[in-house]
């Protein structure tokens, strides 16, 4: 290269970097957002006033409007940098997604999101449990559903080899008829709705449909979760859960989403939400590996009490290894709750009691 092709080269490798640099110090910059939240309770609580308070930084220009949204919807707006908003009596407990969108006059925007907990104002009730009788269970059964349907006892056991539909009797645990699951399938929860038996797998993120009378295999189903864990159903949609604290609604025939919703305490989220059974308008389900059932109220996701049923295997008098408490039925004519647990020798009848 000659001196002088250097010396052109030089010059517009300078003019291009500062009329980049001219460039770029005019271009509109977004505009920083802060978000604060207040209540009267150090954690929301459901039922609380939360405050919004938003601050809007701007480096360059004017501010045009500022929109709030919470879960998408819109909540309001103003024109001012530093505005509050109280939401008044917030009843959705869970976690929920403020959304704030500055809006410069040249169209340029920017946006912050903050997640905030609701905790349920209801303080659970405490139960335990008197136990009526028990009854033979196959203790090879790693217990995943559980149901009793016409006096039967209908159970989904787990393990990827060793998964199975039972239909046993329900007084002397003998298998009557029974589906078995290809390898690759680890059983998880069932309900029975509308004449068919619903089951769910555990990580295969796929469901089967029984046909109750003979349990042949009729239809199957693919599901968003991750994983499949507790299944039971309400009078319009299936219910199941996937370990965490949400129990997501399914239509019955297209297997859409109807809805999810948020399980909590007055303290925490529940997670680990296992088994589940449907009875009276309430939704029972075990809590993974804890001795504890929760009742759930579904139109809030409200625990209404806990039930600890610590001491309940040792009444078995086994020796031999076993699992978690997992599987509860409710007898829809009776009302007769039964548990079992994974490779419980035991089925057991039992009847609540309230702890002052």
């Amino acid at each position: 290269m000659n001196i002088r092709l250097f010396i052109i080269f030089i010059f517009l490798s300078v003019f291009i970097s500062s009329f980049s640099c001219s460039t770029g110090s005019n271009r509109s910059r977004k505009p920083a957002i802060r978000i604060d939240i207040e209540s009267a309770h150090k954690k929301i609580t459901c039922g609380d006033d939360i405050t919004v308070g938003i601050s809007v930084k701007l480096k360059d220009g004017e501010l045009k409007e500022t929109k709030l949204f919470v879960d998408s919807v819109l909540l309001t707006s103003d024109t001012k940098a530093d505005f509050s908003y109280t939401i008044k009596k917030f009843e959705n407990i869970g976690k929920h997604t403020l959304k704030a969108v500055a809006v410069k006059s040249d169209g340029v925007e920017g946006v912050y999101y903050k997640v905030f907990e609701v905790l349920s104002d209801i303080v659970p009730e405490k139960y335990s449990y008197e136990l009526v009788q028990s009854y033979p269970h196959n203790q090879t059964s790693f217990t995943e559903g559980l149901e009793i349907h016409n006096g039967f006892l209908y159970e989904s056991t787990g393990e990827n080899g060793k998964s199975n539909l039972l239909k046993t009797n329900l007084k002397t645990g003998k298998t009557i008829q029974s589906v078995k699951l290809a390898d690759k399938y680890f059983g998880e929860g069932i309900t029975i709705f509308n004449n068919r038996i619903y089951q769910l797998t555990y990580k295969t993120q796929v469901g089967f449909v029984y046909n109750l009378e003979n349990m042949a295999l009729v239809d199957s189903f693919r599901f968003e979760s991750a994983e499949g864990w507790g299944m039971t159903h309400d009078d319009k949609n299936l219910i199941m859960d996937d370990g965490t604290n949400v129990l997501t609604y399914i239509n019955p025939t297209t297997y859409k989403i109807v809805k999810k919703l948020q399980v909590y305490d007055n303290t925490n989220p529940l997670v680990y939400l296992n088994e589940l059974e449907y009875s009276d308008g309430f939704i029972y389900a075990n809590i993974w590996t804890t001795d504890t059932i929760v009742k759930i109220d579904p139109k809030t996701g409200k625990v209404i009490s806990k039930i600890n049923l610590e001491g309940i295997l040792t009444m078995s008098n086994s020796t031999k290894h076993v699992d978690v408490l997992n599987g509860i039925a409710i007898d829809p004519v009776t009302k007769k709750m039964y548990v079992t647990g994974k490779l419980f020798p035991k089925l057991f009848e039992i009847k609540l009691v309230k702890k002052d």
